[in-house]
């Protein structure tokens, strides 16, 4: 006994369900020509919102704090005060410091005056030139011990200023993670985490793209039809995840310049503008990428396709009524409607109610509609 294809099984099951015999005559279907316009093509991909700018707030020296100065989860400006660390070890650090430099530059003064005297008895033959050449030598070295005292003493200065921690750009700070009285370390890779500071506006939203989207893009660009986004501000729009309409417009600012060995795609970063502060690092979101050049594009509802064993298919029917199967290559949803690459042309009738009442090779009876650009059928004009 021969084996029925997938196909015809499946309409003699539905013929059957309907209590009509697969002997009947050809049923009526609803066929219309598909929908040609020319169209832009755009992505989607999913991702999350990040901070330009993320600082871990540490301190660069180390001591007790002493007070703190902001409101936790506040916006704060660039500079402003965060942070205080008891600076009065490091206030007697700059006053030892300062009377070392004082030290110093009375030790110049007087290793001046000795070689200027030392070189008057010079002239008289009164002192043999290697104490002169000793003398120009002690006041060099004093004049270094004073150039060192300068550098020391601002070395202080900067400690007494790092006493005071200040937001590094304006952003949302989080909660201080040190209370007051406690001990900080600070100036080194083990030290004490305060506080982090994110920027708010603008704001970056970072995705993935598979390994074969990243290649079309590629030929894209290679020939000529659409500028890769590492050299172009390709337009996107992202929409949050409580949104039903992609209104937020951003552009591309960043793509990686290597694909992860793990998941075999590509990061990408786009950039919008944030002045409301609505966008929050770690959001996730909907977003559009610009995915095509401007081209004439077939389009269909996708339940005018029909899916067997790996492929896409679609029912056309020719001026006899009987019914053909096309494969299809399929592209991306365009307004409701499917992107129909290759198998089908604008002038083929495709079947697009009743697709369970055809199989290849059999008759129907073809009742003519418009395809809406909406996705819904109207009977044609004439008809």
């Amino acid at each position: 006994m021969k084996s029925l294809s997938l196909l015809a099984i499946a309409a003699a099951a539905t013929l059957t369900a309907f209590g009509v015999s697969a002997q009947q005559g050809p049923l009526p279907v609803s066929v219309a020509n598909p929908i040609v316009r020319e169209i832009v093509e755009w992505d989607e991909y999913t991702g999350r919102f990040e901070a330009v700018d993320r600082v871990a707030v540490v301190a660069r020296v180390s001591g007790f704090l002493e007070s703190i100065h902001f409101k936790e989860g506040d916006v704060v400006t660039k500079g402003q005060l965060l942070f205080v660390i008891d600076p009065r070890p490091f206030e007697a650090q700059r006053q030892a410091a300062g009377a070392a430099l004082a030290g110093a530059r009375t030790r110049l003064d007087l290793a001046e005056k000795e070689l200027a005297r030392a070189e008057r008895l010079l002239k008289r033959n009164n002192i043999s030139e290697e104490l002169v050449d000793q003398r120009r030598a002690a006041k060099e070295t004093a004049r270094t011990d004073v150039l060192a005292a300068l550098a020391a003493l601002r070395i202080t200065d900067l400690d007494v200023e790092f006493t005071k921690v200040k937001a590094p750009f304006r952003g949302r700070i989080s909660d201080a993670r040190v209370d007051v009285g406690n001990y900080v370390n600070g100036g080194s890779s083990q030290a004490t985490l305060l506080t982090t500071v994110v920027s708010m506006d603008p704001i970056l939203f970072t995705f993935s793209a598979s390994e074969a989207e990243f290649l079309k893009y590629s030929r894209l660009h290679l020939e000529g039809r659409r500028e890769s986004s590492r050299v172009s501000n390709n337009p996107v729009f992202v929409r949050l995840m409580d949104e039903t309409e992609f209104t937020r417009q951003g552009r591309m600012y960043f793509v990686d310049n290597e694909l992860s060995p793990e998941t075999a795609t590509i990061r990408g970063q786009a950039i919008f503008d944030n002045p409301l502060g609505l966008l929050t690092p770690g959001v996730f979101g909907r977003l559009r990428l610009l995915g095509s050049d401007r081209y004439q594009a077939i389009l269909i509802p996708d339940a005018a396709i029909i899916s067997d064993q790996g492929r896409n298919l679609v029912f056309v029917v020719d001026a006899e009524g009987t019914v053909g199967a096309r494969p299809v290559v399929l592209g991306s949803i365009h307004e409701g409607l499917r992107v129909i690459q290759k198998g089908i042309s604008g002038d083929d009738l495709v079947i697009m109610r009743g697709v369970q009442r055809a199989r290849p090779g059999g008759k129907v009876v073809p009742q003519r509609m418009t395809l809406n650009p909406d996705g819904t059928l109207a009977p044609a004009s004439g008809s």
